[in-house]
């Protein structure tokens, strides 16, 4: 193959950020947030404005944006509480233990694009266990040693598995690693695909961690355009007025400190001419709530845990000079698990277990090109919480803890009149059950599969199957 044919091997820059909602963007409809860098990426590229995440948490989210498979298919079903560091390392947190590889003998894109001889490179959040080590075709691997935490005081494994403490500002440390990579591509013979994954905009949202200039642009908003609502009956806590502020302007003030942190990367890549040659993508692993629903948080904001759109949708931005269509928004539904058997179609690689991936490539859609069905439904799991969705209809099945939902979204967006018992809907939810049950037949590794799994949004401290020999899995 020739790789030098940027037209067929573009060079890909994958910008994930951490528990983003899909409105929490200039360009989405939130004005007070203060994004420039990513609405002119959206104005020069397309924005998917109906693009999901598997799961409505971090790592399982992420497991399946990686390997294409459902979380009954790769056995990540909550947040990775244990199996990220060493005890040795001597540091005493919780999820400090024994390293886990959750993903060890499954595919993600990256080990495809590697041993198509591209140069992968990770810097920010992995979270899907064993932090140390290099996994799934990255060479290049500066990775946090847990999933997040302070922005100020944490630990990396710097393409070393020594573990390092860091006090610069965690999205500046993180882009500064990803410019020297950068920085290494200008020369290279081969495509790049770096992923920078931010730990923003999680929290803590502490103003003294927080760089002060930011934080004082939102200092006297009150943030019209953001709902705020009654507490959620499943959220058990008062979510007051000050401290909807209060939130808010911290979390504002860490996407903006990443957009600037991405302005820093798209300028390298036009410094170093690379722009017309690369594919980047911003996305999240998966949505947040902040007020809307009356909830703060994302699927574990609630228990029973919940699949709202803010919770479930994601932002989606790729911009690709020349293939792309620029100032585009499109309302089609896609799923992070449809990433990687797009990636493959753009590239003509072909995909080692085609079968065990229920996503399709949208890469049609993407570059606007004539033909390809979109997608009738996606699924999203939490557990033993399933969800499908078409375009007007979403179904949320609970196999235990909690009731069943139906909500009509084109009448309905705010999902506040479920219709589950409603006998004028009876027909949309026998075949809602029926898409629901044949979609994780299909896809669902029995010995893999969430839905009995007993998890309550507290976090995952060891792998499923054979692998935990009978050792609890999840957090009580």
């Amino acid at each position: 193959m020739d790789l030098t044919d940027r037209r067929r091997y573009p060079n890909l820059l994958l910008i994930m950020s951490d528990d983003q909602g899909p409105w929490a963007l200039g360009c989405a409809g939130t004005p007070e947030l203060v994004t420039p860098h990513l609405d002119q990426l959206a104005a020069e590229g397309t924005r998917f404005d109906h693009c999901f995440c598997a799961s409505p948490v971090c790592s399982p989210a992420r497991a399946s944006w990686l390997t294409g498979r459902m979380p009954s298919a790769h056995g990540i079903h909550d947040w990775l509480k244990s199996g990220n560091i060493d005890v040795a390392a001597g540091v005493t947190w919780a999820g400090a233990d024994q390293p886990v590889r959750y993903l060890a003998g499954l595919t993600g894109f990256t080990q495809v694009l590697a041993d198509a001889g591209y140069h992968c490179g990770l810097s920010g959040k992995w979270h899907l266990g064993d932090s140390a080590s290099p996994q799934q075709g990255h060479s290049f691997w500066c990775a946090h040693a847990l999933g997040g935490g302070q922005y100020t005081n944490y630990h990396v494994f710097d393409n070393t598995p020594d573990l390092q403490p860091r006090s610069q500002y965690v999205t500046d440390f993180f882009t500064d690693r990803a410019l020297e990579f950068l920085g290494q591509q200008q020369a290279a013979t081969r495509p790049f695909c770096l992923s920078v994954h931010y730990t923003a905009p999680h929290a803590p949202w502490v103003q003294a961690e927080q760089p002060g200039d930011i934080w004082q642009l939102y200092q006297d908003c009150d943030f019209p355009s953001v709902p705020f609502l009654p507490p959620h009956p499943w959220q058990g806590w008062k979510f007051t007025a000050d401290q909807r502020l209060t939130t808010l302007q911290g979390y504002c003030t860490t996407i903006t400190a990443m957009d600037r942190a991405i302005g820093r990367l798209l300028g390298r890549l036009t410094d170093l001419g690379l722009s017309q040659d690369t594919l980047v993508v911003f996305t999240s692993d998966n949505g947040f709530n902040i007020g809307h629903h009356g909830v703060l948080g994302k699927g574990n904001g609630t228990f029973p845990l919940n699949m709202f759109e803010e919770s479930v949708r994601v932002p989606f931005i790729a911009r690709w000079p020349g293939r792309v269509p620029a100032g585009r928004i499109h309302s089609g539904l896609i799923s992070h698990y449809d990433f990687m058997p797009t990636v493959l179609d753009l590239l003509s690689l072909a995909d080692p277990d085609r079968s065990a991936r229920p996503g399709r490539s949208f890469a049609p859609a993407l570059t606007g090109a004539p033909g390809g069905a979109e997608a009738v439904v996606v699924a999203d799991e939490y557990g033993p919480v399933r969800m499908v969705r078409e375009r007007q209809w979403k179904y949320v099945h609970r196999y235990a803890y909690g009731p069943h939902e139906l909500y009509d979204l084109d009448n309905d967006p705010g999902e506040i009149a479920n219709r589950v018992d409603d006998p004028a809907c009876a027909r949309v939810l026998a075949d809602l059950r029926y898409r629901l049950e044949q979609w994780f037949l299909t896809y669902a590794d029995p010995g893999l599969d969430g839905v009995r799994q007993p998890v309550n949004g507290q976090g995952q401290i060891g792998p499923l199957g054979a692998a935990g020999q009978g050792r609890p899995a999840f957090s009580a």
